[in-house]
C-alpha cells in the first residue's frame, strides 16, 4: 500500500456502478488522487432486456482490492440504484464511518438496442428507471448529506454523446442521456449556494461491455443507413513514435482523467457544463 497526498487528500467519493467499467476506474482514479471511496452496484442481472452480462460480487471485489492497494478506505456494497432506501442506507452508513461525502459520481447505467416503436415495455422502464431515475434517486440519497456535511463538493453525473446528440438504434438510451442533461443543469443550480459544483460528461464509444460490435453489427445489417449516424473519432492519439494510433473506442482510464479533473480544484470554475469526451466525434 502507498498512501498519496494528491488534490483530492480528505475528500470521499460516492461512485455508483463501481464493480467494472468506467465506475471502477473512476474509482480507483479518485482513491489514486488521495480520496476514500464508497462504491455501489448491484452485481446481478438488471432485465433480461439488457443484452450483456451484468458486474458481479467478485468484480467488485476486485475494485476493492484496486482501490485499497492505493492506500485508501473503501467501503462497497450491493445495491440497486433504482432503491432509494438501500442507497441511502449506504450514504447513511458513509457519513457514520467518514463523517463526510465531497464527490458523487453517478455512473451507474445499462444500454439495450431496439427502434423506439418496437421496444417492449420493459425495454423502455428498465433503461429509463435505471439511467434517468436511477441517477436522481442517487441524488436525492446523497445530496442531503452533502449539504449536511458543509464542504461543498462535486458531483459528476455521467451521460453519453448520446445525451447530446441522437443515434438511431437507442433512442430511450438517448433520452435517458438527455434526461441527465436537465437534471445536471437544474442542479448546478439548487446546489451552488452549498458550495456544491455539478456537470455531466459525454463520454463516446467507451471501451466496456456495454459497448458491444456484434450489437452494432446486427443494428448496421438491418439498417444499413444508420450507419452515418455513428461517425469515427476524427482525432488519433500518436504512439512514441509520432504514429496515428488507430483505435475505434476510448479507454475508461481516459474518462476518468476527466472525472477526476471535474471532482478536483482544477475545475473549481465549472458548473452547470456538459463536458464531451469524444476526440471530436460532436463536430461531424
Amino acid at each position: 500500500m502507498h498512501m498519496t497526498d494528491g488534490p483530492l487528500q480528505g475528500r470521499v467519493a460516492f461512485v455508483t456502478g463501481a464493480a467494472r467499467g468506467q465506475g471502477r476506474t473512476h474509482a480507483v482514479r479518485l482513491a489514486k488522487d488521495g480520496a476514500d471511496i464508497v462504491a455501489l452496484d448491484i452485481c446481478a442481472p438488471v432485465s433480461a432486456t439488457v443484452p450483456y452480462p451484468s458486474a458481479t460480487r467478485d468484480e467488485l471485489a476486485e475494485t476493492v482490492e484496486l482501490v485499497e492497494a492505493q492506500g485508501r478506505k473503501i467501503i462497497a456494497r450491493i445495491a440497486d440504484v433504482r432503491d432509494l432506501a438501500a442507497t441511502k442506507q449506504l450514504v447513511d452508513e458513509a457519513m457514520a464511518v467518514f463523517g463526510r461525502l465531497d464527490i458523487l459520481i453517478a455512473n451507474a447505467g445499462v444500454l439495450s438496442w431496439g427502434r423506439l416503436w418496437e421496444l417492449s415495455e420493459e425495454e423502455w422502464e428498465t433503461v429509463i428507471n435505471v439511467n434517468l431515475s436511477g441517477t436522481w434517486r442517487t441524488v436525492r440519497a446523497v445530496v442531503p448529506a452533502m449539504i449536511a456535511a458543509g464542504n461543498g463538493g462535486s458531483i459528476v453525473i455521467v451521460s453519453s454523446a448520446t445525451g447530446l446528440k441522437a443515434t438511431p438504434g437507442n433512442g430511450h438510451y438517448s433520452a435517458s442521456k438527455h434526461g441527465l442533461v436537465g437534471l445536471t443543469n437544474a442542479l448546478a443550480i439548487e446546489t451552488g449556494e452549498y458550495g456544491i459544483r455539478v456537470n455531466s460528461i459525454h463520454p463516446y464509444s467507451v471501451a466496456t461491455p456495454m459497448v458491444q460490435g456484434e450489437a452494432m453489427t446486427e443494428l448496421f445489417g438491418r439498417w444499413p443507413h444508420y450507419l452515418h449516424s455513428f461517425a469515427p473519432m476524427p482525432y488519433r492519439p500518436l504512439s512514441a513514435t509520432g504514429e496515428s494510433v488507430s483505435t475505434d473506442a476510448i479507454l475508461p482510464d481516459e474518462v476518468s482523467d476527466v472525472v477526476a479533473w471535474l471532482a478536483g480544484p482544477g475545475s473549481a470554475t465549472l458548473s452547470g457544463s456538459q463536458i464531451v469526451i469524444d476526440r471530436g466525434v460532436m463536430k461531424y
